[in-house]
Order: structure tokens, then C-alpha cells, then sequence
């Protein structure tokens, strides 16, 4: 995907940025006001052209300050967008690591309460009762954190609190499906993270390197192919709920996930460029939580279908 910056419109991917007005400009500069000339005035041939007033700098003396404070001030380093209380690469940074931290914590401590309730209870019983804990625990982490997203999207200003609730109940929700995935295929989870891991890192550092944008084509084929994404994964809950088959299986499984993954992918990049656009604006640093918790909700998609990938490859 190369650069498509002429006549680019920047699409959303998934609501969390939707309504952070932050994210949606390219400048941050209104235009400079128009002189106007008085009312019912009528420029004559032959009469000079009426004037704007000139602007006149203000007038400092010099006397109030010493050659010391005046060399100290030109000294002064210039304010950054941290003073400003401006949206940086730094505080974004901090708010996705704290988001993330509080994902990947959470969920650990859930996956290892069957080991845990194992050495406590007893071996098989134990495993049992840990398991049948996180699969609980996952259940009340979907609702959390699809409670969070729709809190968040119906704010009207960015909140820490509400990306790090989503962040720990997300948190519950990986770590009681990482845990039933790892009991089936053990070592599955690990391998998803690498991958993960990969896939993320690569797009982040195309990106940094200008490799990688988005494009007003890519991104109406994107909406088109996740609306599609959407309308399947629904039908098959539906016949999953009601016994009938799942069509997440065999290479048909294979190739939703793949282009799910892709969904991601392309994702990603937007995200990274609504950032991108929300530090060039000079955005709050506020925002930098709404950032997180989108890149997060990408993200942990993508870990997803990655698990949902090599479980198939394992049952063929």
C-alpha cells in the first residue's frame, strides 16, 4: 500500500475514533480573516485604494528588564507539545503501553488459575474448577469490555478510566479463551502472540519508515469486505447457537481468518494514521487514551483470528 495523500479522506475503522473531531483534520490553521471595506464605500477611478490597517507591534520597553533576563529568555528552549498539554509521540506511547500492560497482565493471571487451583486443590480437580473459573471470567470480560467501547464512544471527551476498564476487562476476556485454546492445543497461544507480535510490529515500523498508508480505493473496499467479514460471522454465531454447523472450520475457516487478519492489518494503518493526524493537529494529550483503546480493539482482533488460524491448522 503506497502513499495516497491528495484528496485523502481519513476513514475510521472501528467507531473508537469516530467522534474524536482530533482525528479527522489535516491542518490546524483557519484561515486568516479578510479586510472588508466600509459599509456602502465604492472604490472611484482615480482615488487610491483603501488601505487595511496596519498592524503595529507592541511596544516593550526594555528598561523593565535586565540584559541577564533578557538573554535568559532567548535562551529559554522552545515549549513542546508535553508543556503545551498537546498530544505527543511520548504520551501516546505511555497511554498504549499502559493499555496494553493492563491486557496482557490480567489475562496472564487468568490463564494460569488452572495451574494455580491445580497445586492448591489437586492435580485434575483443581485444573477443572480454574477452568471452569476463567471460562466465567471471559464471559463477564466480553460484556465489560463491550460496555467500555460503547461508553467510550458516547463521550464526549477522552477518559483514562474508561480505556484502562476496557483494557482489564478485555484482560479477562483473552484470558479465559487463551486458556480454553491452550488446553485443547497446548502451546497455541504462544505461538498466536509471536505471530501477533510480528504481524503488528511490522506495520508499526513500515508505517514509521512511510511505507505504509492508507487510500481512499483500499479503504472503500475495506469497508465493503468487513461489512461482509460482519454479516458472515453473525450467520455463523446464529448456526453455531442453534447446532446447525460452523462454517469457522476446514479451509473455508482458513481463508475467512486470513482475510480477517488482513481486515487488521489494513486497520492498523488507519489507526496509525488518525494518530499520526491527531499529534500533527496538535490534538489534547487527553486523546492519546482514545487512541490506545482503538489500536487495542485492532489489535486483539487481529490476535484472534491468529488463534482461530493455527487451531484449524492443528485439527487438519
Amino acid at each position: 500500500m503506497m502513499p495516497s495523500r491528495k484528496g485523502h479522506p481519513m476513514a475510521r475503522n472501528n467507531g473508537i475514533l469516530k467522534n474524536s473531531p482530533a482525528f479527522s483534520h489535516s491542518g490546524g490553521y483557519a484561515p486568516a480573516p479578510e479586510y472588508n471595506q466600509a459599509p456602502g464605500a465604492q472604490q472611484q477611478w482615480g482615488q487610491p485604494q483603501q488601505q487595511a490597517p496596519q498592524y503595529q507591534a507592541p511596544q516593550y520597553q526594555q528598561g523593565n528588564y535586565s540584559q541577564a533576563d533578557l538573554e535568559a529568555m532567548y535562551n529559554r528552549p522552545a515549549a513542546t507539545g508535553f508543556d503545551t498539554g498537546r498530544m505527543t509521540w511520548r504520551n501516546t506511547m505511555n497511554a498504549i503501553t499502559a493499555t496494553f500492560g493492563v491486557i496482557i497482565a490480567v489475562a496472564f493471571v487468568v490463564m494460569m488459575l488452572p495451574t494455580v487451583a491445580s497445586l492448591v486443590i489437586g492435580t485434575e480437580e483443581g485444573r477443572q474448577i480454574g477452568f471452569a473459573l476463567s471460562s466465567i471470567l471471559a464471559i463477564v470480560g466480553a460484556i465489560g469490555s463491550f460496555v467500555a467501547v460503547i461508553v467510550n464512544a458516547f463521550k464526549k471527551q477522552p477518559s483514562m478510566i474508561v480505556t484502562l476498564a476496557y483494557a482489564f476487562f478485555e484482560g479477562l476476556l483473552l484470558g479465559g479463551i487463551s486458556v480454553y485454546f491452550e488446553t485443547v492445543y497446548p502451546g497455541i497461544v504462544f505461538q498466536a502472540v509471536i505471530a501477533t507480535l510480528a504481524v503488528a510490529g511490522a506495520i508499526a515500523v513500515l508505517f514509521r519508515m512511510g511505507k505504509l498508508r492508507t487510500s481512499p480505493k483500499l479503504t472503500k473496499i475495506f469497508f465493503v469486505a468487513f461489512g461482509a467479514y460482519f454479516v458472515f460471522t453473525l450467520v455463523n454465531l446464529v448456526l453455531v447457537l442453534l447446532g446447525v454447523t460452523n462454517m469457522r472450520t476446514g479451509m473455508l475457516g482458513i481463508v475467512i481468518g486470513l482475510v480477517a487478519v488482513a481486515l487488521a492489518s489494513y486497520s492498523l494503518v488507519m489507526d496509525l494514521e488518525q494518530v499520526k493526524n491527531g499529534i500533527d493537529n496538535g490534538a489534547p494529550k487527553a486523546f492519546a487514551w482514545t487512541a490506545a483503546l482503538g489500536l487495542a480493539v485492532t489489535v486483539v482482533w487481529m490476535y484472534t483470528e491468529i488463534l482461530r488460524i493455527l487451531a484449524i491448522l492443528r485439527d487438519n
